[in-house]
């Protein structure tokens, strides 16, 4: 981690913020090694049940800081072409990495949420915006494509002639707007809030059948029906009858908090 990132952890929630509020989050190298930085941290972190994203200040994140990053092309680090992070480039990884993360992530957005922010917001399980965020996919203003993920991310949430609407034009929408077009799960006045009450409702569950269902929400994006219905059975026999399981039911039995074990 770096001054661009910050983490707190409180009975397995992880709050993770954006920190270079002064220039409402916008992704410089420092960002965007800070945000990979805290994605390794959490994928190492033991205990953990959930997290919530988002930037402190005015905004989510606007997106890249251009003149910032001219000063990085050309560093190994920024190498669009080097799968530097499993499948990804750091670029990507700022957004997809979200979704490699063994435990759920809800994005919590307002402000702005502009190119490279809107595409780290995507790569969230769950997204809570503000209804007057602004929002964009921005690169085209540019001269640009989309490449941090986002269209690996956005085809299971939009339709294709939306989407594509959007990356031709670069036409910006609310957070209200989000909703109906499928990129935002849903509005909050105060979408920290409510993404924390979230986050500890789902830290509530079984944790062992928690990551199991992430795992099959990622297969489903490219398995066919066979594969996924062979997925369900092999997550499923992973958490049945299992110590955390079982606690699940005679909790609810007994009408009374679950202690799960990692």
């Amino acid at each position: 981690m770096n001054d661009r990132v910050s983490i707190t952890i409180d009975q397995g929630v992880a709050d993770v913020r954006l920190t270079r509020a002064d220039k409402m989050n916008a992704l410089d190298p420092a960002m965007l090694q800070g945000i990979a930085a805290a994605i390794d941290t959490l994928g190492a972190t033991p205990g953990l049940r959930a997290v919530v994203l988002s930037g402190e200040g005015r905004g989510f994140c606007a997106g890249l800081d251009m003149a910032s990053m001219a000063a990085g092309v050309g560093d190994k680090d920024f190498d669009l072409m080097a799968r530097s992070h499993g499948l990804a480039n750091l670029y990507q990884h700022v957004a997809w990495g979200w979704r490699t993360l063994p435990v759920p992530v809800i994005a919590a957005v307002h402000g702005v949420a502009f190119g490279g922010g809107f595409q780290i917001m995507s790569g969230a399980d769950i997204r809570i915006a503000h209804p007057e965020t602004r929002l964009s996919i921005m690169e085209m203003k540019w001269g640009l494509v989309p490449d941090m993920a986002g269209v690996a991310l956005w085809r299971t949430l939009v339709r294709d002639d939306v989407l594509r609407e959007l990356t031709y034009t670069n036409r910006e929408f609310s957070g209200e707007d989000a909703v109906g077009l499928g990129f935002v799960t849903r509005i909050a006045e105060n979408p920290h809030a409510i993404a924390t009450v979230l986050a500890r409702e789902i830290a509530g569950r079984n944790p062992d059948a928690i990551r199991g269902a992430k795992r099959l929400f990622n297969a489903a994006a490219d398995g066919d029906a066979a594969s996924v219905l062979l997925a369900e059975s092999e997550e499923q026999l992973k958490v049945i009858r299992t110590p955390n399981q079982v606690e699940a039911v005679t909790a609810n039995f007994e009408k009374r908090s679950p202690r799960f074990s990692d």
